[in-house]
């Protein structure tokens, strides 16, 4: 929200956190400390009304304290813009696509009647992606939200990401672990970490003899996880030295230290073991995972010995703050964002190019959308290295834009870092994203990007 000029200092921000009694509604399902966990499908009905009772009080209280606002955004389709209608509030809802593809869809009998509420309220809608917009229009089915709908992508802190200027990528990442590992035991209350485990991960990365690759993300299923380490022998084959990092935590992590451990030791059926029980590694139903399944079962000609080679190359690092991401991400060469799932939009790619590093994305939803945005001004041949299909051939799609890229001479590689950064910046700087929030809250959509067409 923003505050009325003279209630606080110019740019200032004060978070404003409800009690909402120990129980933490989510889209995903996952673990926070200090907090009874449960997907806003396994709510009870009076768990959600006491929820959407403690956040509209929270709001009228913060309005009160503020003498009113000028603007509000409520984000996702689910609770936030029916949070903010209740309150009585102008606003501006942003449509990311949890909300809508975890909860609203799923369960439409139960919580499309919270997104309608909210959406019929707010005076502009923003999505990211053409394909949020469709799929949102599709849920709501109301014949007049497609002219409400505007584009609003997220915002990349280009001053946070932003390519490193003349200092060592391995210099940066030390600085950062030293940081990390400086963290006070137990702290992060209810986002609490292993900071030494954290560092110990970034150490490894820095001490890379070749390139260095990142992931970010939620270690769940539907990131995709699953597909970067197979590919990741590959890359590792083609570029001795090389290290990959994954950032992130979640339900599936254990699956996947278990996966890597598995072709690491060139035990490839148990391997197969683990794609074949898939999403039943994170509490889900037992489903195989197709595109991994695929390429285990013919692996490329000396796969098993390149897996055992890479053994060393590969580290978990958990969860990082983002200003730790944004530390991070400049001192590395390539980003993938192995995606299955749809996406609304392709924000940790959008920070990757901002921060002059190539974003490797899957070929679908709003990921798709970034990564065409910025080939627009790469050539061809580069632009082409950004996405990969999703398909039986993803695991070597991954692999193969990584060593093309990876192959590249210094120039060529500059010169599409510098464009990579300028279309972020131009495209998603905060400004701009800014700009329309606070005019999408005050209904003024002629001053919005429409939706594309294509």
């Amino acid at each position: 929200m923003e505050p009325r000029e003279g209630s606080s200092p110019p740019g200032s921000v004060t978070a404003y956190v409800p009690d909402i009694g120990g129980l933490l509604p989510v889209y995903v399902a996952d673990r926070y400390e200090g907090f009874r966990v449960k997907r806003f499908t396994e709510l009870a009905a009076d768990e959600l009304d006491r929820y959407l009772e403690a956040n509209v009080a929270a709001v009228h209280d913060v309005v009160e304290a503020l003498g009113g606002v000028d603007a509000a955004l409520a984000n996702h389709l689910v609770m936030g813009p029916a949070i903010l209608a209740r309150a009585g509030l102008g606003f501006a809802a942003k449509v990311h696509g949890s909300a809508l593809e975890y909860t609203v869809k799923p369960e439409p009998a139960r919580f499309l009647p919270y997104a309608r509420e909210g959406i019929d309220a707010a005076a502009g809608v923003l999505v990211g992606s053409r394909h949020t917009a469709e799929s949102l229009w599709e849920a709501i089915g109301d014949p007049d939200l497609p002219a409400r709908t505007r584009l609003g992508p997220p915002g990349v802190d280009t001053e946070l990401f932003r390519p490193l200027a003349g200092e060592s990528p391995s210099g940066r990442l030390a600085e950062l672990a030293a940081s990390v590992a400086s963290e006070e035991p137990g702290g992060g209350g209810a986002f609490a970490r292993d900071a030494r485990a954290a560092a110990d991960a970034i150490r490894h990365l820095a001490a890379a003899d070749g390139p260095r690759v990142v992931m970010v993300g939620k270690l769940i299923v539907s990131k995709g996880v699953d597909l970067l380490l197979a590919a990741w022998p590959l890359v590792h084959r083609a570029n001795p030295g090389a290290r990959l990092l994954l950032v992130g935590f979640g339900e599936y992590a254990p699956a996947l230290q278990r996966l890597w451990a598995s072709l690491a030791s060139g035990d490839l059926d148990q391997a197969r073991e683990i794609a074949a029980r898939g999403r039943g590694l994170e509490g889900g139903e037992e489903k195989p995972l197709r595109m991994l399944k695929a390429f285990l079962a013919e692996p490329d000609a000396g796969y098993r010995e390149a897996a055992r080679e890479a053994g060393g190359s590969v580290a978990f690092a958990g969860r990082l703050e983002h200003d730790e991401v944004g530390r991070l991400i400049p001192a590395t060469d390539a980003l993938v964002f192995p995606s299955t799932f749809p996406e609304a939009f392709g924000m940790v790619a959008a920070e990757a190019a901002a921060a002059g590093v190539l974003p490797v994305s899957a070929a679908h939803s709003g990921a798709a959308e970034v990564s065409r945005a910025l080939a627009a001004t790469l050539p061809a041949a580069i632009g082409e290295l950004l996405s990969f299909p999703l398909d039986d051939g993803a695991v070597r799609g991954i692999a193969t834009r990584l060593n093309t890229w990876l192959r590249l001479d210094e120039p060529t590689r500059e010169g599409a870092r510098r464009a990579l950064v300028d279309t972020a910046s131009e495209l998603w700087g905060w400004e701009g994203v800014a700009r329309g929030v606070l005019a999408a809250s005050a209904g003024r959509l002629e001053e919005l990007v429409p939706v594309p067409t294509d």
